[in-house]
């Protein structure tokens, strides 16, 4: 038997003096969602947490950092080449 409903859990985490602007935000745009769509429920929580202080890195910064990787040993080569062609020459 296939399932005919689906339940969607989402977290955020955000400064405490921002939280109230975004949960109506969030409150505002569950509202124009269920103007075209059928949503049970709704409900948003918010909970204190003590953040680590160390932020998760998202792919783009991954891939940034990696093509800066990417760029400076390619200078580095082009160096070494170019030393290397003097001496010869």
């Amino acid at each position: 038997m296939k399932t005919a409903y689906k339940k969607i859990n989402v977290e955020l985490i955000v400064f405490a003096d921002d939280a109230d602007a975004v949960v109506a935000e969030l409150n505002s745009a569950m509202d124009r969602m269920e103007e075209k769509r059928t949503i049970f429920g709704g409900d948003i929580e918010t909970a204190d947490v003590e953040h680590s202080g160390r932020r998760k890195r998202s792919a783009l910064v991954h891939t940034r950092e990696a093509g800066e990787t990417a760029v400076g040993a390619i200078k580095k080569a082009h160096e070494t080449v170019a030393n290397a062609l003097k001496q010869v020459i």
